[in-house]
């Protein structure tokens, strides 16, 4: 017959202090889980504090004067006055003309930092040269200039071009206050793609802007992206510099002209909102548009 092996008892594991086995603790020592119940409230009201303002915004764009500037003010009720939407384009401050210089100055701006950060930050991610870092701390050091602090400066620099109170001055000032945090952005994307690529594709032929365009450009579309729309409601939102820059009312952006609606002895908040909820709803369409890329965008290398 054969001898059956004998199992040597497992150590127990005792506290050095008291010399017992420790305690358990409840739940069999599991991890404490956190209160399902607690965390959907404490999301509910953050939701609800971030979403708030938009909903008073909304609400009071359909309300009448009387009922917004009463004490205390009547943002909810049966009445909803539609027409506001359709008034508020005939009035004499005439925000068309500020959505259309808006979405000009924007885009034009956007696509001016798209093309001049796109070369500059493929070339700093793939070539060491003499003064790359000053290049790169001197970039990193212009976003600490704000347009309200160079207001002044600004002004009587686009006098001097002659181009005061026109949108390209103010094409020129986004781009260039954008620029810098663009190129960062792209280069750290840039930088990540392995350099064996390229030179592959310099192997087989490519010259330098068919690998820049036609192999790195698709490989890092998630930065470029965030680049984008960073800098565009950048763009769509800046204020300082366009309120000294542009004096004539029919070429200000909508953040100038919306304080218009604004008079010495009354306010016309109705429109004041409208405005809002039109200058708002652009922006919040294009994240939903490209939400996933974006996303992508900024997730990019926080998991190996």
């Amino acid at each position: 017959m054969t001898a059956t092996p004998s199992i040597a008892p497992v150590p127990t594991v005792r506290d050095r202090r008291t010399g017992r086995p420790p305690r358990r603790r409840a739940g069999g020592g599991a991890s404490r889980r956190s209160n399902p119940v607690a965390m959907a409230i404490g999301a509910v009201v953050i939701v609800v504090v971030f979403l708030l303002p938009y909903v008073i915004m909304l609400s009071g764009s359909l309300r009448s004067q009387p009922d917004i500037t009463h004490i205390p003010p009547t943002y909810f009720g049966p009445s909803v006055l539609f027409r506001n939407y359709l008034t508020m384009w005939s009035s004499s401050v005439d925000p068309v003309k500020g959505l259309i210089a808006t979405v000009v100055i924007s885009t034009f701006a956007t696509l001016l930092v798209l093309v001049c950060a796109t070369p500059a930050a493929y070339y700093t991610a793939r070539f060491r040269f003499p003064g790359r870092l000053a290049f790169l701390l001197l970039v990193l050091v212009t976003q600490m200039l704000q347009p309200t602090v160079l207001a002044v400066g600004l002004f009587r620099e686009m006098l001097q071009l002659g181009i005061n109170d026109t949108w390209l001055a103010m094409i020129l000032i986004n781009a260039a206050f954008n620029l810098a945090f663009a190129v960062w952005i792209m280069q750290s994307f840039f930088a990540a793609v392995p350099k064996e690529i390229d030179e592959a594709a310099t192997i087989d032929g490519a010259g330098k802007l068919q690998v820049l365009f036609r192999v790195s450009l698709p490989l890092v579309w998630p930065g470029i992206v965030t680049a984008v729309i960073f800098v565009f409601v950048a763009s769509w939102n800046e204020y300082a510099a366009s309120s000294v820059i542009m004096t004539s009312n029919d070429k200000q952006p909508l953040t100038v002209t919306l304080p218009r609606f604004i008079g010495l002895y009354n306010a016309e908040w109705q429109y004041i909102f409208g405005v809002s909820v039109v200058a708002v709803l652009p922006v919040v369409v294009l994240f939903a548009v490209i939400e996933k890329r974006l996303i992508g965008g900024l997730t990019a290398g926080a998991v190996k």
